[in-house]
């Protein structure tokens, strides 16, 4: 779907590239998320693939063309949803998609089932200057999915959503990826990169410092533990088992067998764990 070799960008009076000779692929049907602190380039390398910024060296190529070449066409195959919300505050949420259906020359979804897909049909008739900033980027979010895009752009897509909602948009991104579209995603949030995407790339200072799927990293860099947490005579401890041979581990199997156990966890890290390790920053 995307192949991106040496891209790097640098914007005007700056001392530094944005982008230093990134390079990755993003294959069909999968969501792909970049995964980095701010000004690391995750949001300078979505722009250049959505064409807002046209001045870069290196070869991208989307849907098997040259994205130089592509013309206001490309715009009838992606979705875009932005991290800041930018809409026509003096219309409804339903004039506004009903507007932005006009722009397509294809099939659209249907604006009332697009706001009922992301928890805003009761605020249909509403002018979105009325709008909380919550509220603003979920009808973001139902732009970006008017035209049934092959291709889905997210930027930060549960910045600011409480819990309910964030999952709700959650939901719809993970619908969407099954049913054949293709997500590029960009985040800081380490929850939101390990439940969606199927592979992260890190990058830091416009350079991408690995790229794999989540658990791949999760397992590799973990450690081969399991921790248990039982009732003693002074109250709660804890102990620590090899995952290796746990089965015939006897101590381990007279802890299960005698004792009352609290809780039982693997020693999984997380990716903002790994994230620390292997670039020495945080994803603040």
């Amino acid at each position: 779907m995307i192949e991106v070799r040496d891209l790097t960008f640098q914007y005007p009076a700056t001392r530094e590239p944005a982008l230093r000779s990134i390079g990755f692929r993003v294959e069909r049907g999968e969501i792909f998320g970049f995964l980095g602190p701010s000004g690391a380039g995750k949001s300078t390398a979505q722009k250049i693939l959505i064409r807002l910024l046209r001045d870069y060296a290196g070869s991208v190529r989307i849907f098997d063309r040259d994205l130089n070449n592509w013309g206001s066409d490309y715009y009838e195959r992606i979705g875009v949803s932005f991290e800041l919300p930018n809409h026509y505050l003096k219309l409804t949420a339903l004039e506004n998609l009903t507007a932005f259906r006009g722009f397509y020359s294809g099939a659209t979804e249907d604006p009332r089932e697009l706001l009922d897909a992301v928890g805003l049909a009761d605020d249909a008739d509403k002018r979105v200057a009325q709008f909380s900033k919550g509220m603003r980027l979920r009808l973001n979010v139902a732009r970006s999915l008017l035209n049934r895009p092959e291709l889905l752009f997210l930027d930060e897509p549960t910045s600011g959503l409480d819990p309910v909602t964030s999952r709700l948009v959650r939901d719809l991104v993970l619908k969407r990826r099954d049913q054949g579209a293709t997500v590029v995603l960009t985040t800081h949030s380490m929850q939101i990169a390990d439940e969606l995407c199927d592979r992260v790339a890190f990058i830091v200072d416009g350079r991408i410092e690995l790229v794999d799927a989540p658990r791949t990293l999760k397992l590799r860099h973990g450690r081969r533990f399991v921790r248990v947490e039982l009732e003693g005579p002074g109250g709660l401890e804890t102990r620590e088992f090899p995952l290796d041979g746990l089965g015939d581990n006897p101590e381990f199997l007279a802890t299960l067998r005698n004792k009352p156990i609290q809780t039982i966890h693997t020693q999984e890290t997380t990716l903002e764990d790994i994230f620390i390790q292997l670039t020495g920053r945080t994803l603040s």
